[in-house]
This record gives C-alpha cells, sequence and structure tokens, in this order.
C-alpha cells in the first residue's frame, strides 16, 4: 500500500462506499457510463497513432501492456482487455478489486486486477506501454509526487492518457452543484473543487514528471441532446491529456 503523501483515505472511502454499483448505468457512476463511449474513443485513436495500430482489426492492441490505475469497476479495463491488451487494473479501493473481477469473469475476460497504487507498482519495477490514468489525479493528495510514479511506470516510448477536471466557476457549477446536488449523479462531496487541477497545471505536473505532453482535449456534455463529445477547443469542465515518454 503506498504511503500517505499521495493516496488520500477520505477519498478512497468515499469510491469504496459506492464500489457495488460501478456496473448499473443508473446508479451512482451514470455520468461515468454516460462519457465512457466518448473516453473510448480518444484513448483508442491515441493509442492507435501512437503505436501505428489498425482499429478495424478485432485485437488491435495485441503485444501492448496497459496500467488501468484508479479503475474502479474495471469500465475501461474491459473494454482494453476485449481489444487485445494485456490490462492490470489498479484501485487504491479495496473494496473495488472483487467487483472488478467478478465483472471480467462474468464477461469472459482475463484481467490482473490489484489493490494497490501507482507508487507500489513503480518500486516493484512494473512498467507499461500505456497508462489510463482517468479522473485519478484530482483525487489524490500529493498530484506531482503521483505523477512522478506514473512516469516511472512508463515504458520508454510508452504513452500516457490522463483526464480530469479544470478549476473554474463552470466546473464548480457543472461537475460539483450540478451533478452532485442538482442531478445528484454523484453523492455530495464526491468532488472538492479546490483539488481541480487546470489544463496548465497539469501540463507543468506532466513536464515536471519527465514526460512531454503531446495533445488535449475536452469532453463536452450536451444536456439538450444528452450526449459526450470531444472538442478542440472546449476544456472548461472535463478534458484529457496525452502524453509521450
Amino acid at each position: 500500500m503506498q504511503s500517505a503523501n499521495t493516496v488520500d483515505p477520505s477519498e478512497v472511502a468515499k469510491f469504496e462506499a459506492m464500489a457495488a454499483e460501478w456496473w448499473d448505468v443508473s446508479g451512482k457512476f451514470k455520468p461515468l457510463h454516460m462519457m465512457n463511449p466518448c473516453r473510448l474513443d480518444y484513448i483508442t485513436e491515441q493509442i492507435a497513432s501512437e503505436f501505428g495500430r489498425d482499429l478495424s482489426q478485432p485485437t488491435p492492441l495485441n503485444g501492448l501492456r496497459l496500467l488501468d490505475i484508479g479503475c474502479g469497476g474495471g469500465l475501461l479495463s474491459e473494454p482494453m482487455a476485449r481489444l487485445g491488451a494485456s490490462v492490470v487494473g489498479a484501485d487504491a479501493a479495496e473494496g473495488n478489486i472483487p467487483v472488478a473481477q467478478i465483472h471480467a469473469e462474468q464477461s469472459g475476460l482475463t484481467i490482473d486486477y490489484r489493490h494497490t497504487t501507482a507508487e507500489s507498482l513503480a518500486q516493484a519495477g512494473e512498467q507499461f506501454d500505456v497508462i489510463l490514468n482517468m479522473e485519478v489525479v484530482e483525487h489524490v493528495s500529493d498530484p506531482k509526487a503521483y505523477m512522478a510514479a506514473c512516469h516511472t511506470l512508463l515504458k520508454p516510448g510508452g504513452l500516457m492518457l490522463c483526464s480530469t477536471i479544470n478549476r473554474n466557476p463552470k466546473s464548480y457549477l457543472m461537475a460539483i452543484i450540478g451533478a452532485e446536488h442538482v442531478m445528484r449523479w454523484l453523492p455530495k462531496g464526491t468532488h472538492e473543487w479546490d483539488k481541480f487541477i487546470t489544463p496548465d497545471e497539469l501540463f507543468d505536473l506532466i513536464e515536471n514528471a519527465g514526460l512531454k505532453p503531446v495533445d488535449r482535449k475536452g469532453f463536452v456534455f450536451n444536456p439538450l441532446l444528452w450526449s459526450w463529445s470531444i472538442s478542440d477547443r472546449d476544456l472548461s469542465v472535463n478534458y484529457v491529456t496525452a502524453s509521450v515518454k
């Protein structure tokens, strides 16, 4: 288990309390289920571009070792495994792991789920071609140390995809007031606005860790169409970055 300088026990407790609902599309993780197709489009396109893979093939990620850090119930780990990647799903919330394991088994997928942390994996000498670092950095107590561990975990030539939430009045309105208080998609207190990270701050964290940012896009929710899309310009709330080692 990683030291308290990076894992925030109160943040872990929040997600452990919701563990059983990971695969309920109408439950507390409804926002992630709604966003997932958009996230997967970005992830697969970036991996295909970086590693020269053909996404029209049945298992285009064959031969790639992938870490889904903060894997939760496996909403991203499972599609990555279906595409042929060798997947390690890691989460600091112990209660998430059996949920993910059972669902993967029911789905006929082999995924290496572990109750562990980025630091522990780095200390063990683990390395990966791809790291999915999605909606995690805003929940750790020391983003700089956490990102350094991610750098250690990435092979030379590897790709890290990192998404989080911007910090501005709009993100407070949308991600906290809207999602937690009005729509009640998430329990109140799931997010802390002062832990949100601006795109420039995230780029600085990535660069200071020794990685090279190569792309960033916004994930934009349209309340009229009730759908998510990828935007080149609108990074005002949810956004994602790609970086290489």
